[in-house]
């Protein structure tokens, strides 16, 4: 974890590593590394995990809110998704 994202938290580096380590090294959502961005909650500041850029962007996408997140699962993994338009 590079030294600008430590400061910005207030981490170590060695919280910083045991951050990585305690995923063992990898994305707390996806389960793929390396996990290079650090979650926290918006409203508290209070640090939640270690992710991927990609769930990173994705959580911030959906405004952190669970409920969107799940809505948004509930989509991909029902009917709706699998509607062809005919032109």
């Amino acid at each position: 974890m590079g030294v600008r994202i430590r400061r910005r938290f207030g981490l170590t580096e060695a919280q910083a590593d045991a951050l990585v380590a305690s995923r063992g090294g990898l994305c707390a959502v996806c389960r793929v590394g390396p996990p290079e961005h650090v979650d926290h909650d918006h409203a508290t500041g209070r640090i939640r995990g270690i992710l991927c850029f990609t769930c990173n962007t994705g959580m911030g996408n959906f405004g952190d809110d669970p409920n969107r997140l799940l809505l948004a699962a509930n989509y991909l993994k029902g009917d709706a998704c699998r509607i062809q338009l005919v032109v």
